[in-house]
C-alpha cells in the first residue's frame, strides 16, 4: 500500500511551500491529502523578498481545494506530516482539532516536516515537552516561537532532528523535501 502524506494548512499558505511539497509528494507515488479548518477552496499567496525591506512582501497566488477539514483527519492513517509556513499558521493554530493531529505525529515519531512560519501551529500544543532538548529552524521572524515551545533555534536554513524536519523559507524546499522523503522511507 501506498504511503499517504497529510499536508495541514489554511487561507494564506505560501504557495510554493505547499504545492511544492504536495507535487513532490505525488511524483514520489505516494498519496498526498490537503486539510484545512474546514473543506473548502484556499487562497494562497507569494512572498518575496525586496532588497532594503526587513520583511517580505505578500501578493495573492493559486487557490488550493482543501480536501478534508481537520474534524474529519485520522492521523494513524498517515505516514507523515507537512505543514507549510506563509500567515496560515498563526490561525490554524486556533483551531481545536489541530493539537490531536499534531500530537499522534510526534508521539508516533512519524515524520514531520515544518517550514517556514509552521513553527507557530506548535503553540497549541500544551505539551511542549516534544521539542525540549531539540534544535529546529524556522523563519528569522519565528526564532522567539521555537524557543518558547523549548527547543534550540537552528541558524542553518535546514535542520533535520530525529523525525523533525524544519526549513527556513522556500528557497530552502529542496533540501527540506529530500530529508522528509528520506525519513519517510
Amino acid at each position: 500500500m501506498s504511503k499517504s502524506i497529510l499536508i495541514v494548512t489554511g487561507d494564506a499558505a505560501e504557495v510554493l511551500e505547499v504545492y511544492y511539497p504536495y507535487y513532490r509528494v505525488l511524483e514520489e507515488g505516494y498519496q498526498a491529502v490537503i486539510a484545512a479548518p474546514v473543506k473548502k477552496v484556499l487562497h494562497t499567496v507569494v512572498h518575496d523578498f525586496i532588497e532594503g525591506w526587513d520583511t517580505y512582501t505578500e501578493k495573492p497566488a493559486h487557490l488550493l481545494p482543501a480536501h478534508i477539514g481537520f474534524a474529519d483527519v485520522q492521523p494513524a492513517d498517515y505516514d507523515g506530516l507537512i505543514i507549510p509556513g506563509g500567515r496560515a499558521p498563526e490561525y490554524i493554530r486556533s483551531d481545536k482539532h489541530l493539537p490531536a493531529i499534531l500530537s499522534h505525529f510526534l508521539e508516533s515519531n512519524k515524520p514531520v516536516g515544518a517550514i517556514c512560519h509552521a513553527a507557530q501551529v506548535f503553540s497549541a500544543l500544551k505539551n511542549t515537552a516534544y521539542f525540549e532538548g531539540r534544535t529546529m529552524t524556522a523563519y528569522t521572524a519565528c526564532r522567539f516561537d521555537v524557543e518558547q515551545l523549548g527547543a534550540t533555534y537552528g541558524s542553518e536554513t535546514l535542520h533535520v532532528d530525529g523525525n523533525l524536519v524544519s526549513g527556513h523559507a522556500w528557497p530552502d524546499l529542496p533540501g527540506f523535501m529530500r530529508e522528509f522523503l528520506r525519513l519517510l522511507k
